[in-house]
């Protein structure tokens, strides 16, 4: 066989090929929200579209329960509802005999809707320790979620998680700070903050209950009182002590030059009686 037959069979088949799929329009799926983070629990708006302009078939395939709002030639709009736990849906549309299909995943999260703060002890000294503690309970993902603690609008600290677990779980911060003379003037809380937008969701924060902190100046050490009390004891008793000796000393002085004075005086009376 001549090699040009060859090549005339190769040309013929890739010609065949061409003819047969020039009758396929070629078009695309789309949804939207592409990303889509939703409450546990929730319904959720879902837009399917397609670029056919005369598709023979479309729509969405899901566990969920749906609905259908409203449809055109090339979109229709569905609500699915109740989300409870992270599942795809897919959107499929039919032109000219072929069939294309876009998969949307959603994720649910469960919000920080209980901010717990709690101070210890509630009554404190300046300069001694005391512990703020904050719980958010019940919260998923923990990825991307920050507790702050607050003292009025500063920052005391705040801490942001790490983790891909999805089930729902307690995050706790615990910070031990040291008591201000001014920090009875301001309240303390406790905000958790969950950022969602890089995963289809919104920024969903919420706030504790603001709580007060009862500062007190110290009172003297113990042991220094003691030591004071101790001191000024043993100062009187010393003082107390040259004092008795002094007035005793006097006292018995006077009576020794009062005997002697005595006694001077019957020697005299007995010379003169000899004499």
């Amino acid at each position: 066989m001549s090699p040009f037959g060859g090549w005339g069979l190769l040309s013929a088949f890739l010609a065949l090929l061409c003819c047969t799929g020039s009758g396929e329009e070629a078009f695309e799926v789309r949804m939207w929200p592409e990303q889509l983070m939703v409450e546990s629990g929730e319904s959720q708006v879902i837009n399917c579209s397609t670029t056919c302009t005369q598709p023979n078939a479309g729509g969405l395939e899901t566990t969920l329960h749906k609905t259908l709002l409203e449809e055109q030639a090339q979109w229709k709009l569905y609500e699915v509802f109740n989300v409870s736990q992270d599942t795809d849906v897919i959107c499929h549309f039919t032109c000219s005999g072929k069939q294309e299909s876009r998969s949307l995943n959603i994720s649910v999260f469960y919000p920080p809707k209980q901010v717990l703060l709690k101070l210890w002890p509630t009554l404190v000294a300046v300069g001694r320790s005391f512990t703020i503690q904050c719980r958010v309970p019940s919260v998923a993902p923990l990825e991307g979620l920050t507790v702050t603690l607050l003292r009025g609008s500063e920052i005391v600290y705040n801490q942001t998680f790490v983790g891909t677990t999805l089930s729902p779980q307690e995050a706790m911060v615990t910070h031990n700070t040291t008591a201000h003379r001014e920090d009875d003037r301001h309240n303390f809380s406790c905000r958790a903050e969950m950022d969602l937008r890089s995963r289809g969701g919104d920024l969903v924060h919420s706030v504790s209950d603001p709580q007060a902190l009862d500062v007190y100046e110290p009172a003297q050490d113990n042991q220094t009182v003691i030591i004071i009390t101790v001191v000024s004891v043993l100062l009187f008793l010393f003082v107390t002590s040259v004092l008795l000796c002094f007035v005793f000393g006097q006292q018995w002085h006077q009576r020794r030059t009062g005997t002697y004075g005595v006694q001077a005086a019957w020697r005299r009376l007995r010379w003169a009686y000899r004499a």
